[in-house]
């Protein structure tokens, strides 16, 4: 019977390699994201600002942002909005894309470009385009048409009602080509034996596709919402480059104030850094929270 040391022996001969070969990973994965994760986390019971010792705090920065803070509850109400309504939107429109250019013909392969191209395209430029559609100015492309209609200007980016629907349109044109692609692989998945005993049957193409199509498409249904949540939940660029104003980075009357450029204000604009980590980590338990709760869902509507 083998000794224990002489079963470490065989075992450090056998996989001594591929374990060194995984040193540099595990090296870099420790530096660059647990250190970072465990200091953020010991941060956010401190008072920091950056430059004196953190002082421990105990529990105070929650107790402050849940009960004490309403610009944070503010935030939270905008990117609960802003999430439903842009996850909504451009999940039902990936899925209506995908049906309507899923084909193999070159036109269906030059359509799905065309809508995914934004998806692979610098997000800073994209806000940069949506900046200038919106100006208030006469420069600005959208008030550029609603002068040919005889309308008059309108202050796209100082009107607080605008500000949340104009968002969910700059993440779902943005998005809606990524999750396109993913429908179309899951339609590319289903035999179409389905479809052909089903027509058999009489199912219309109404039938079919509630009965045959969404029940299959399930699992990719799943991950483009979990995505799209953790996505938009993290919503950065857009408002701080299209409606971050002087002295307010959520714009007019924080309309357009998310939960990470308020995140961002906090940390790096009063250096309050301890606060700041405390807003990420409510964060990451809201999306973890969210997240479990989709999967869950889907999986009991697998077993269904």
């Amino acid at each position: 019977m083998a000794t224990p040391a002489a079963v470490s022996r065989h075992r450090w001969r056998r996989h001594g390699t591929s374990y060194l070969m995984l040193l540099p990973f595990l090296a870099l994965f420790a530096g660059f994201l647990v250190w970072p994760l465990a200091n953020s986390l010991y941060l956010s019971f401190t008072k920091f600002d950056g430059v004196t010792a953190p002082e421990f705090a105990g529990l105070e920065n929650f107790r402050r942002l849940l009960f004490d803070d309403d610009r944070f509850r503010h935030a939270l109400g905008n990117t609960f909005l802003y999430v439903v309504a842009s996850v909504g939107i451009g999940t039902l429109l990936s899925l209506g894309l995908a049906l309507a250019f899923g084909g193999s013909g070159w036109p269906h392969r030059v359509m799905r470009t065309v809508f995914f191209l934004p998806s692979v395209t610098s997000s800073i430029a994209l806000m940069l385009l949506w900046k200038w559609i919106f100006n208030p100015g006469d420069f600005g492309l959208a008030n550029t048409v609603v002068g040919w209609f005889g309308g008059r200007a309108v202050e796209w980016l100082a009107t607080p009602g605008l500000t949340i629907p104009i968002l969910v349109l700059m993440s779902v044109w943005g998005g809606m080509g990524y999750g396109m692609v993913l429908y179309v692989a899951g339609l590319g998945s289903i035999p179409q034996e389905y479809y052909e005993a089903a027509r058999i049957d009489g199912a219309t193409p109404w039938q079919q596709f509630r009965r045959v199509t969404l029940p299959l498409l399930r699992p990719v249904t799943t991950y483009v919402v979990v995505t799209g949540l953790i996505g938009a939940f993290q919503v950065f660029e857009a408002v701080y480059i299209v409606f971050r104003g002087t002295n307010n980075i959520g714009g007019v009357l924080d309309s357009g104030l998310m939960i990470v450029p308020y995140l961002y204000d906090q940390g790096f604009t009063h250096f309050k850094l301890g606060y700041a980590s405390a807003i990420a980590w409510v964060l990451f338990l809201i999306i973890f929270a969210i997240s479990m709760v989709n999967l869950r869902i889907g999986r009991a509507l697998k077993e269904l």
